[in-house]
């Protein structure tokens, strides 16, 4: 089974949510990625502002940032190779590393919320 890291540039949050706009592509591979580790597969994601250590403790990254700069983050790793920058992965790509069908990364997942209400006394 393929292990896969993205090293993701500085961001507040990885799914996209967070500030003025929703940024589809980081819902999109948020989703994907939840929906992967569900399965069980081996997956990582690091956000350059919040783990700036493993950028540097991981040779291929830290290469790649030297020689290119951020502006060719995320950087996709599959088993410590380094095959996408600048880009995050298709769900195509994703579903040929790990051997699941891409609409398996679509699915919309539901989130449940239980409010009690009770009257106040």
């Amino acid at each position: 089974m393929s292990k896969v890291e993205i090293f993701d540039p500085a961001m507040c949050c990885s799914t996209g949510v967070c500030g003025p706009s929703v940024d589809p592509e980081l819902t999109r591979v948020a989703t994907a990625i939840f929906l992967l580790e569900k399965k069980g597969y081996d997956i990582k994601r690091y956000n350059l502002g919040t783990e700036p250590a493993i950028f540097v403790e991981n040779k291929e990254v830290n290469r790649v940032l030297y020689e290119k700069g951020p502006d060719f983050l995320p950087i996709t790793l599959v088993d410590g190779r380094v095959v996408k920058e600048g880009k995050y992965p298709s769900n195509d790509e994703f579903a040929e590393w790990y051997g699941v069908k891409a609409d398996e990364l679509t699915k919309k997942i539901k989130v449940g919320v239980k409010i009690d209400l009770k009257p106040l006394k």
